[in-house]
């Protein structure tokens, strides 16, 4: 209800600016409530009139009638074609331009009524440059021609020079002169009035004849629809003077394309909730268009959006504001830097002064200054003797120290020197005792094979007397295995030799290793007397003990070397007495 009290009071304000309401404002007043639909309280006028000294746009004056016995119990059940021309007729005798129109009485009303909804919300009324912009090209493109955005352009920039924009009546007079309407007859111009007069104020987003399917008698006839924001209305013909219904639209209705029937083409339904209206177009393009402009129509219902030009209406108004804080904003910086400029220049002018006495006394601080120089010279003169002789003696000084030092880094190196070859000797004695760890594992393993050896041929001499004391019978099958086993008993014995040989070379490598670790242990204990001699810095790694020891597969000197020979005596006279 405010954005239809700020539309109403537009056609107001220009009809109680252009009366006399002293004496007036009674009939404006009755008239309001007459084309409003409004109860007229005659009591309350009477008694608002009755003292009304402080003219009528005061807060005694006619305002506070106007809203609260007339704007306020407005219920948007009237004619706003029929209250927006009672306004006009109140208003435009007096304003309306005396010369010549090339537009008639009837445009110029609808161009007030446009003016009203383009204008700004604020007292008086204008209209800024772009909605005129945006109006002239609505109206140019109803008329089919072309646009001339370099012509406005000279006109907004002579407009803009002049004044923020123009009132209703120079308006009329703009579109009325025919400036941008060149070539264009009378008729046209008017057509192209009266279409956006019908987009803008009436909310027809569509209109034209089509075919329509009666409910009742199923007959076609033709009428002219008129598409709204909410409704479809049907008339006899264009003139909108016999209305034979309304189609009520909502979100719940929806409009789908038909195939041609019963000689009918171009045919489309429109379901609503309590009927169904079947519609014949005259062709494709008109058909695909008023579907099209249906169904836009009830998305907008079910977004519960405005119209479209209101929308961009709108749109456009929150832009220029938009625009002009963002101004307003530049503006107030650019006197916030102009007076912080001004700040400046007088912080500039306040330090040239003080840079000046400043110079004043630098000078005479100057001259005090080389006075004191002179007296300092000579005291420096002085000092500087006795510092020279100072550096001098610490010279001499550093050069012993550095004299030192490099002995000291010599001897440092050598002990590095020490330190390496003691590290590559003690290498060589790990190396060494892995070699002989090595040596042992190969006796250990070579005599656990020669013990395994020893104790099958063992096995097989025990065979052999068993076999002896068999019968005659079996003796030459005996003599037979016996024959064979001789074989294998050579065979072993040959393998027991080739075993003792490997024996024979890993006791030679193990004397070997024994003799690099006994050099490695007396390359050790040189180092350790050198190093002994350095002050003591390293510690030696002992060697372990010099004495050969004996491994078996019994483990480290289980056997001497007297037991092992008199055991391998034993054995080759058990093996000669079996053969």
């Amino acid at each position: 209800m405010v954005g239809l009290k700020e539309e109403l009071l537009k056609s107001i304000w220009h009809a109680f600016t252009a009366l006399d309401l002293d004496r007036s404002g009674k009939v404006l007043s009755h008239n309001l409530c007459t084309v409003l639909n409004v109860p007229h309280d005659p009591v309350a006028l009477e008694e608002h009139f009755r003292d009304d000294d402080e003219g009528p746009v005061s807060n005694q004056g006619y305002m506070p009638y106007l809203n609260k016995f007339i704007l306020e119990k407005v219920q948007g059940n009237f004619d706003k074609v029929e209250f927006n021309r009672m306004c006009w007729t109140l208003c435009a005798k007096k304003n309306l331009s005396k010369s010549p129109l090339l537009i008639s009485d009837e445009d110029a009303f609808k161009v007030w009524v446009i003016f009203n909804f383009l204008s700004e919300d604020k007292y008086p009324l204008i209209i800024v440059p772009e909605e005129i912009e945006y109006l002239l090209k609505k109206i140019t493109e109803a008329m089919g021609a072309g646009w001339q955005q370099e012509q406005f352009d000279h006109y907004k920039i002579a407009l803009n020079t002049s004044r923020e924009g123009l009132s209703a009546w120079e308006l009329i007079d703009l579109i009325g002169s025919g400036q941008f309407s060149k070539g264009m007859d009378r008729q046209t111009v008017s057509m192209a009035i009266n279409e956006v007069f019908n987009e803008l104020i009436l909310d027809v987003l569509k209109q034209g004849y089509m075919l329509k399917k009666g409910h009742k008698r199923k007959n076609w006839m033709e009428r002219w629809f008129v598409l709204k924001p909410n409704i479809i209305s049907y008339y006899v013909s264009e003139d909108l003077k016999d209305k034979k219904g309304d189609i009520i639209l909502d979100g719940n209705c929806c409009v789908e394309a038909l195939p041609d029937k019963d000689g009918k083409k171009c045919l489309f339904l429109i379901k609503c909730l309590d009927k169904t209206f079947e519609i014949s177009a005259s062709d494709k393009k008109k058909k695909q268009e008023w579907i099209q402009a249906i169904q836009t129509t009830v998305s907008l219902l079910r977004a519960g959006s405005p119209p479209p030009h209101k929308e961009a209406r709108q749109k456009r108004k929150e832009l220029r504001q938009k625009l002009l804080a963002e101004q307003e904003e530049l503006e107030r910086q650019m006197k916030e830097l102009q007076a912080a400029n001004e700040n400046k220049q007088k912080e500039l002018e306040t330090v040239r002064k003080q840079l000046e006495a400043a110079a004043a006394r630098a000078a005479e601080e100057e001259k005090k200054r080389l006075q004191t120089q002179v007296e300092l010279q000579d005291r420096f003169s002085l000092e500087l003797e006795r510092e020279k002789m100072v550096r001098q003696k610490m010279e001499e000084q550093v050069a012993q120290k550095s004299s030192e030092l490099e002995q000291y880094l010599q001897r440092v190196r050598e002990l590095e020197e020490m330190y390496k070859q003691l590290q590559e000797a003690l290498e060589d004695e790990k190396q060494a005792r892995q070699d002989e760890e090595t040596v042992r594992k190969l006796q250990a393993r070579l005599l656990e094979e020669e013990t395994a050896k020893r104790a099958e041929l063992e096995k097989w001499h025990l065979q052999q007397q068993q076999t002896i004391q068999m019968t005659e019978a079996e003796k030459q099958e005996l003599e037979n295995q016996r024959m064979m086993k001789e074989q294998a008993l050579q065979v072993a014995m040959q393998q027991l030799k080739q075993l003792e040989l490997e024996r024979k070379e890993a006791l030679e490598q193990y004397e070997e290793v024994k003799k690099k670790l006994e050099t490695a242990a007396n390359n050790t204990k040189s180092w350790k007397d050198k190093v002994a001699h350095h002050e003591g810095l390293i510690r030696l790694i002992e060697p372990g003990s010099k004495n050969p020891h004996l491994i078996t597969n019994w483990g480290p000197a289980a056997f001497t070397e007297a037991e092992l020979e008199e055991r391998q005596r034993s054995w080759k006279g058990k093996k000669a007495t079996s053969e």
